[in-house]
């Protein structure tokens, strides 16, 4: 999840925020910020719960952050921030994006009007498999598409999706590992009180 909101927010920055300014490089550190702390805290699982929970912990704040962002170009721009029951996003949550390619195909759909409510395209065939995706002559009732929002709109609501989503799974993670660690501690903090029982009977 979070590796896909990297590539989404690179893709992003390079596309709709100026390289130059202060946000673009904000926002590209907190999405690998992201990353790079889950990778490194899933490699002290065997040693130290704490350095875990900690790093866990770090890459929440920074994906927090990173929806801040989002929140900020879509409200200084004058787009609309998508409810969760909006028929792009539900439709966005159906496909399960895996990859940016995943993200694309969406976006491409919506803007030519040609997802149906299921989020496959009106072909009949799935997004995701690298179809091409041609447009519907029509739109049928009740199953309102989005050609009118940009993409870099349909972009920033489906990362702000996914960031939701992220930061959720990593706040359960930590309530986990808190209590583990408050448990049982991880192999570093068993050694640690190991040592001090061993001393403490040395000393008497």
């Amino acid at each position: 999840m979070a590796q896909l909101v990297y590539d989404v927010t690179v893709r992003f920055c390079d596309r709709y925020v100026d390289r130059r300014s202060r946000t673009h490089d904000q926002m590209v550190q907190a999405a690998r910020s992201g990353v790079q702390n889950i990778a490194e805290g899933s490699q002290a699982l065997a040693t130290s719960k704490k350095t875990e929970l900690k790093l866990t912990q770090v890459a929440r704040v920074s994906l927090e952050e990173l929806k801040l962002d989002y929140e900020d170009y879509l409200r200084h721009r004058g787009l609309p921030e998508l409810e969760a029951d909006h028929s792009a996003l539900m439709r966005f949550k159906e496909l399960r994006c895996q990859s940016l390619a995943d993200v694309q195909a969406w976006v491409a759909a919506e803007r030519k009007g040609n997802m149906d409510k299921h989020g496959r395209t009106r072909t009949g065939r799935d997004s995701r498999k690298g179809n091409e995706i041609l447009a519907c002559p029509s739109v049928s009732a009740g199953e309102d598409t989005c050609p009118s929002l940009s993409a870099a709109c349909l972009v920033a609501n489906g990362a702000f999706f996914l960031l939701n989503l992220a930061c959720y799974l990593l706040g359960r993670q930590v309530e986990r590992l808190a209590a583990d660690f408050e448990n049982e501690g991880g192999f570093t903090e068993r050694l640690y009180r190991a040592r001090s029982t061993m001393l403490k009977n040395k000393s008497r």
